[in-house]
């Protein structure tokens, strides 16, 4: 439980990272939704 909780965290710093501003996170959230919509149809 301790290495997966250890892996999102991981995870989550990488994808923060990658993004330069608030702005960015959002833009980067907002492209996540659209393509879980689009796999849905």
């Amino acid at each position: 439980m301790r290495g997966l909780k250890l892996l999102l965290v991981g995870g989550l710093v990488l994808a923060l990272g990658a993004c330069n501003t608030i702005a960015g996170i959002g833009k980067d959230i907002q492209r996540g939704g659209e393509a879980i919509e689009k796999s849905t149809k």
